[in-house]
């Protein structure tokens, strides 16, 4: 069974409207990416998906931790044409995506890219700033590296974690328009864990990212 590779639909609608950020702060104060439940100043976002084919794949040889080896193997035997490597191109676009659309306030895109819980801390985080009379104005300088650091399937759910070492340059705006933290010429290393999951082998082929923390 061919499911449609929706990853590559996000990497389309990145060229239109994309490339904004967020993460661990290394120095500025910058406001961080809502986190998940008891931890949750905020909260996390979300991506889509792979493709799956007939056949298992062999692992990349590279940007897989050995913690996550055996649990990719066991979600390759599960769905067979799940692609490992393009899983891990397309979560790099979700990042993009994702964190763009946090700092816009748009929850609208969210809403298809996050878990339920997630889209609610989001949803605080963006009334909060909005309350506030801020606006983030940012940018995503780079994505370093991108590597698979864990991943599990218990019964048919499936979670991948992706370390994302990025460089991003941001800035919080106040009401007036003023700069309030952060600097859009002096880019700041981030570090993220993001947790994406499906159930495999149901019919609808998105990837949700579930949970984030600083890597």
């Amino acid at each position: 069974m061919l499911y449609v590779v929706v990853f590559a639909m996000i990497a389309a609608f990145l060229a239109l409207r994309l490339y904004g950020v967020l993460g661990k702060r290394t120095g500025h104060e910058q406001q961080p990416l809502p986190r998940t439940a008891e931890d949750r100043p905020a909260v996390a976002a979300a991506p889509r998906t792979i493709e799956a084919t007939a056949e298992p794949r062999a692992l990349p040889t590279r940007n897989i931790e050995p913690a996550a080896e055996a649990g990719l193997r066991a979600i390759v035997a599960g769905e067979p044409g799940f692609d490992v490597a393009q899983f891990l191109a397309g979560s790099q676009s979700a990042y993009r995506m994702i964190l763009e659309a946090f700092w816009k306030g748009d929850e609208a895109t969210l809403r298809d890219l996050v878990e339920a819980p997630v889209l609610a801390a989001f949803a605080d985080a963006i009334a909060a700033r909005a309350e506030a009379g801020e606006t983030l104005d940012n940018r995503l300088v780079r994505i370093e590296r991108a590597v698979i650091s864990d991943a599990t399937l218990e019964g048919r759910e499936a979670r991948i974690t992706v370390r994302f070492d990025a460089d991003i340059a941001a800035v919080t705006r106040g009401a007036e328009g003023q700069v309030v933290a952060g600097s859009l010429t002096d880019a700041v290393e981030t570090h993220d864990a993001w947790t994406f999951v499906r159930t495999l082998k149901s019919a609808d082929p998105n990837w949700k990212l579930a949970d984030t923390d600083e890597a």
